[in-house]
């Protein structure tokens, strides 16, 4: 009977005393990200009807596959940031006569195809120095594309691009990225200009 006693005693002090303890929840914290030193080469776009400056730590792959198929198309492109783990996936279209409406209002759907996710979508209108057009798609919220784009000169090229992630998009941790990255979205159609 002591020792029965003495158990209940032992486990009533031990509950007692593990209930008095302040539970603390921690705060969610993403890892430090170093952010790569922005240099920027005139040159590392070949064999396309365009060029524009890309960042040093930008890799050009012409190896294209839309829904799994490769594309042998002229002037596409991704543009690969591995240490960020993104991809800018860049398409490109001669304009037909009559086409550039459409071209157009397809740039507005993809971007709009996020609108389920998207806590906001905001279009600009630019110039670029040389007087190319274009508008620039900035997504708000956990989207796949947080910022897309479109780039002409209205009468024969038409070009697009849209920026993803190649994780699970969270806003929050990867602003940093998206900042920075936004920069060289800018610096891209500030240098842009057709060769032909």
């Amino acid at each position: 009977m002591d020792k029965i006693f003495f158990i209940a005693v032992a486990f009533f002090i031990l509950g007692f005393t593990a209930c008095n303890s302040r539970y603390t929840p921690k705060a969610t914290g993403y890892p430090a990200l170093t952010l790569p030193q922005k240099v920027y080469l005139t040159s590392a776009v070949r064999e396309m009807p365009y060029t524009f400056d890309i960042p040093s730590y930008a890799i050009v792959d012409k190896n294209v596959a839309y829904m799994g198929v490769d594309q042998q198309k002229k002037g596409w492109m991704n543009l690969q940031f591995p240490t960020l783990n993104a991809t800018l996936y860049i398409s490109y279209n001669a304009i037909q006569k009559n086409q550039l409406d459409i071209l157009v209002r397809d740039a507005y759907n993809f971007a709009n195809n996020h609108s389920n996710k998207a806590s906001f979508i905001e279009d600009s209108a630019f110039e670029n120095p040389i007087g190319l057009q274009g508008v620039f798609f900035h997504l708000g919220g956990d989207v796949a594309s947080p910022y897309q784009f479109f780039i002409t000169d209205s009468s024969h090229h038409f070009l697009r691009g849209a920026l993803y992630f190649d994780t699970t998009p969270n806003a929050d941790s990867l602003a940093p990225v998206i900042d920075f990255l936004y920069q060289d979205l800018k610096q891209l159609v500030q240098t842009f200009h057709w060769k032909s």
